[in-house]
C-alpha cells in the first residue's frame, strides 16, 4: 500500500470513531505489528560491508525489502561534524553496504540524507557518508542535501501529543524507508537509537519536541514507519552524546542489529548500554501505541 493511501485510510478509521464516540486506538500502528515473535538479527564483525549482508541474511536478505523498480531511502545519522572514528554518526561502511544490497535488489534510486544540527556539507564530508556513498559509483545512488522546500505537513491520525508534523516528503513516498541509526548516549532521551533518528526527516523547530518527548517520538513513528531498521553498534558512543568528540567515550562492538520491528531493535539495542528497555522513554511509548515489542523475552534473536 502507498503510503499517501495509507495515511487517507487511518485519517478514515480516526473519523469513523469520532462519529461513534470512541477513542481511536491508533488502528494504523498495531495493524503493522507481525502476530508472530518478531525476529532480531545480531552479527559481528570487523568487516562491516561483509557485516551488512550477515546481519540481512536471518531476515531473508535485501530482497525481502526492496523491489524491481523501487525507490529507496537508507537514513543513517549524519547529524554531527563528527569522523567515522568518534561515534556520532552511523559508520559509512554501514551505509554503504546497505545502499549497495538495495542496488543489487533491483532499486532504481537509493537516496541517502539527514536532517543535520551542525553545517550539513561538513557533517555529510567529514562522517564519511558522502564519499562512502559516492564511491559506489552507481547513478542510481546518491547522497543528497535535504531541501526545506519537500516538506510536507502530515496529520497524525489519533495523536494525542502531537496533531500533526512536517515529514521529507522523499521519506514518506519512498517504496523502501529503511532506518539506519547509529548506537549512542544522549543527554535527553538517555540513548538515541531507531525510534529517535527520525528526527533528521522531520521539518520545523525539533527542540519544541524535547518535553514529553517519548510520546511524541511515537506518534512520529506512527507515521513513518522504516520497513526495516539496522541499528549501527560497530562502535558505540558511551558518554556525552549525542555529539561526543572524545575518543575515550568510545567503545568498539562490532555489532549490527536488524529487525523490521522498530520497538524490539531498540530494545535489544538498549542492553548494549547495560540499560533495559523499559529505561528509554521513547521505547516504552512506542510500545504502548503498538508499534512493536519491547519484551525481549517475546522476540526471536538470531546471532550470525
Amino acid at each position: 500500500m502507498k503510503r499517501r493511501e495509507f495515511l487517507k485510510q487511518a485519517t478514515f478509521v480516526s473519523a469513523a470513531y469520532t462519529l461513534l464516540g470512541k477513542e481511536p486506538a491508533m488502528a494504523h500502528a498495531s495493524e503493522s505489528v507481525p502476530t508472530t515473535a518478531p525476529l532480531i538479527a545480531v552479527a559481528k564483525g570487523s568487516d562491516y560491508l561483509a557485516l551488512v549482508e550477515k546481519v540481512l541474511q536471518p531476515l531473508g536478505g535485501m530482497k525481502a525489502f526492496v523491489k524491481e523498480g523501487h525507490r529507496v531511502v537508507v537514513k543513517p545519522n549524519i547529524g554531527w561534524d563528527r569522523t567515522p572514528e568518534q561515534a556520532a554518526n552511523t559508520h559509512p561502511l554501514v551505509v554503504k553496504g546497505l545502499v549497495q544490497a538495495a542496488l543489487a535488489a533491483g532499486a532504481a534510486q537509493v537516496l541517502v540524507f539527514d536532517r543535520t544540527c551542525n553545517n550539513a556539507k561538513m557533517c555529510y564530508q567529514n562522517s564519511g557518508i558522502q564519499a562512502a556513498v559516492e564511491s559506489i559509483s552507481d547513478k542510481r545512488a546518491q547522497c543528497v542535501f535535504m531541501d526545506d522546500r519537500k516538506y510536507v505537513s502530515t496529520a497524525i491520525p489519533g495523536g494525542k501529543a502531537l496533531d500533526s508534523w512536517g515529514f521529507y516528503k522523499d521519506a514518506l513516498e519512498a517504496d523502501c524507508y529503511i532506518n539506519a541509526p547509529v548506537a549512542k548516549n544522549h543527554g535527553i532521551t538517555k540513548l538515541t537509537l531507531g525510534l529517535k533518528n527520525i528526527m533528521g526527516v522531520i521539518d520545523g523547530k525539533r527542540g519544541l519536541l524535547h518535553q514529553n518527548i517519548g510520546p511524541k517520538l511515537a506518534e512520529l513513528n506512527s507515521v513513518l514507519r522504516p520497513k526495516l531498521t539496522v541499528v549501527d553498534a560497530t562502535r558505540i558512543l558511551l558518554r556525552h552524546g549525542p555529539q561526543g568528540g572524545n575518543l575515550e567515550d568510545v567503545e568498539t562492538r562490532e555489532t549490527l542489529i536488524a529487525s523490521t520491528d522498530p520497538v524490539a531493535v531498540d530494545a535489544y539495542a538498549t542492553t548494549l548500554f547495560g540499560m533495559k528497555p523499559s529505561d528509554l522513554s521513547t521505547t516504552v511509548a512506542a510500545y504502548e501505541l503498538g508499534l512493536g515489542e519491547m519484551n525481549l523475552d517475546k522476540v526471536k534473536i538470531v546471532e550470525v
